[in-house]
């Protein structure tokens, strides 16, 4: 069941509100899309490949419509680096596993079971027998777009390969370098394949040179997804196909793009009544970075759903609609939880001035973050920045010594930053230049950069030049070392510190410093905290793992690449119609069981009695 958010904020005591969180969530009215439909519902009706009954759930059909930020960056899945783009791919994409939307478990997905060694070394995949690729022109009749291992195979030997600009995939840096055995091998052309890879009839096996007991769940990730092994060798995987609820049936132009997914009627799962997945009709992703405008969409009914609510707003908008919130039923259900993601700047380590500790302690110090929370954030946060990169959220990360980590961190203290500038010889900011700060233009970005660049003006004495832009080309630019500071947010792949810590291992950055550094963006280079992170890596107790990476993030701290922030909480509000929707802390969604029916009174009184 989902639980109230009892909220206390200065400006509004949420408290008296029954605002009780329905696993439900949200649809769109079909009217914004009927001149789109008339076309392309006609293609949806594939024949269905597997020959089984077709039983429709009695709720199916609609439309739901979702704002974010930010477009896909790409249709190849191996590529995949950002949130905006996994969530659109995610819908369309499978992996051998994937995320259980409600629990964060690891479940079966293109494979009904795996095994594992009794060393933790080798995984047996036990592949479906009954997955279809979405239609394409090359696939020739069903039986082509039949998903078989080639398919598998060939996509993780392709997402060891150099791309056509000798760049190493992103699934490649984050999933098999160095852990897939043979990977490393094929990556560099020096085996024709992954020896860690042996496939029969129906079973994948992957082998690993060491134990990694989070590899189940990267291998959820969106960059593992797999692709048909036709399209591959004939170049067109931007055509996104996959073998997902949705299919990708591109994009509509106007006054804001729109990308338009259509239900996959040929796809192998079933709910536990026996009906057909998915429920919806089509998913509708609206582009749009602007959070004002993402809420003036939700509150005229343009979109189902609206997270991230623009701090500014949000108190005249429960205020003004606390009819809607506790109507009988009510029209909208708000949801609260923390996010497994963290807000911060990192610098280029590859500047001069920042190899210098006490310049980035410095840095830190200066940073007023009770100020920052206070007059920008508007207390719309779940904890400020006094922390370092892994979110201190104890229930996700049982263990985990936060306590230790932010004695390691840093406070506002303006005279000591002073004391380390000048140490590290530029007394009141003499000598050190000017400074460029690289975010990604949006409301909360532009206000925050603006903040920052003041704070640190008036205690370090330092110019700081502000240099808004696309995400795309900020997080480009990061990657080739383009600029001095940077504007970043990671948001957890998975519930361990691994996946926060593993964003500054020094191996991760490529040999050539003209090659962009995907993962390590910073650049950040420390041997101890590679030699800590490896041990919790290598740990064979997730108890002990814990240990070693609070270790390694006190290390990371003591010698700061990055200035933490802030630590996201997000309040979502969502259309009561819109059921099965399920928020959790890692920012997933998943749509394949999402269906829209209206909220009668009767069912909301049946929820107020449950939850009390």
């Amino acid at each position: 069941m989902c639980l109230s958010a009892n909220f206390s904020m200065p400006t509004l005591d949420f408290s008296k509100f029954h605002f009780f969180l329905v696993f439900l969530c949200l649809m769109n009215y079909y009217s914004t899309m009927k001149y789109f439909w008339a076309v392309s519902i006609l293609a949806l009706f594939v024949v269905g490949c597997s020959g089984e009954n077709n039983k429709q759930f009695e709720h199916a059909g609609g439309t739901l419509t979702m704002s974010i930020d930010i477009e896909p960056s790409t249709h190849i899945s191996r590529d995949v680096t950002d949130y905006y783009t996994a969530t659109v791919l995610n819908q369309v994409m499978e992996g051998l596993v994937s995320i259980d939307p409600k629990s964060l478990n690891v479940n079966p997905q293109i494979a009904t079971e795996w095994k594992v060694s009794p060393d933790g070394l080798r995984y047996d995949f036990t592949i479906r027998k009954d997955v279809y690729f979405h239609p394409h022109k090359l696939f020739s009749n069903d039986n082509d777009r039949k998903l078989s291992v080639d398919d598998i195979q060939k996509s993780i030997e392709k997402a060891c390969t150099k791309n056509e600009k000798g760049l190493a995939p992103h699934a490649y840096s984050f999933l098999y370098k160095g852990n897939l055995k043979g990977a490393d091998d094929f990556f560099e052309g020096k085996a024709k394949t992954i020896s860690g890879i042996s496939v029969t009839k129906d079973v994948v096996s992957l082998e690993l040179i060491q134990k990694d007991d989070n590899f189940l769940n990267k291998l959820t990730n969106s960059c593992a997804a797999i692709s048909p092994a036709k399209l591959i060798e004939n170049n067109t995987e931007g055509d996104m196909i996959g073998t997902g609820p949705f299919m990708f049936n591109g994009y509509v132009s106007g006054d804001l793009k729109k990308a338009i997914l259509l239900k996959n009627t040929g796809y192998y799962l079933k709910d536990a009544e026996g009906n057909t997945l998915p429920y919806l009709d089509s998913v509708v992703f609206v582009f749009q970075s602007r959070k004002l405008e993402q809420l003036e969409m939700f509150e005229n009914k343009e979109t189902d759903l609206i997270t991230g609510l623009p701090p500014g707003r949000i108190t005249k908008m429960l205020e003004g609609r606390i009819k809607d919130f506790n109507s009988n039923p009510p029209l909208f259900v708000m949801h609260n939880n923390p996010l497994l993601s963290t807000n911060y700047y990192f610098f280029n380590m590859q500047d001069p001035r920042f190899n210098n500790i006490k310049v980035r302690q410095a840095f830190n110090y200066a940073i007023d973050k009770e100020k920052l929370g206070r007059e920008v954030l508007r207390n719309q946060y779940y904890e400020l920045g006094y922390y370092g990169i892994v979110p201190p959220i104890s229930s996700s990360f049982r263990g985990y010594d936060f306590s230790g980590v932010r004695d390691a961190s840093y406070i506002f203290d303006p005279e000591k930053a002073k004391k380390l500038l000048a140490e590290a010889g530029y007394p009141d900011g003499k000598g050190f230049g000017s400074v460029n700060l690289r975010y990604n233009i949006g409301d909360i970005h532009s206000a925050v950069a603006d903040e920052i660049a003041q704070q640190i003006f008036q205690i370090l004495n330092i110019n700081v030049n502000i240099d808004g832009s696309t995400f795309e080309q900020k997080d480009n630019d990061a990657s080739i070392a383009k600029g001095d500071i940077f504007r970043s947010a990671w948001a957890g792949d998975y519930a361990n510190p691994e996946t926060f810590l593993s964003n500054f291992y020094g191996k991760a950055i490529p040999v050539s410093k003209t090659e962009p550094s995907k993962i390590n963006q910073s650049r950040y280079q420390n041997p101890l905290f590679d030699q800590l992170f490896e041990q919790a890596k290598n740990s064979s107790k997730l108890s002990e793992a814990m240990i070693y990476y609070a270790k390694a993030e006190k290390v990371l701290m003591q010698d700061p690449p990055i200035i933490p922030l802030w630590y996201s909480g997000d309040i979502q509000i969502v259309y009561s119609d819109v059921r099965n929707l399920h928020f959790n802390s890692l920012n997933q969604f998943i749509f394949r069981e999402v269906y829209k029916k209206p909220l009668t009174a009767e069912e909301y009184q049946k929820q107020l009695k449950e939850f009390n």
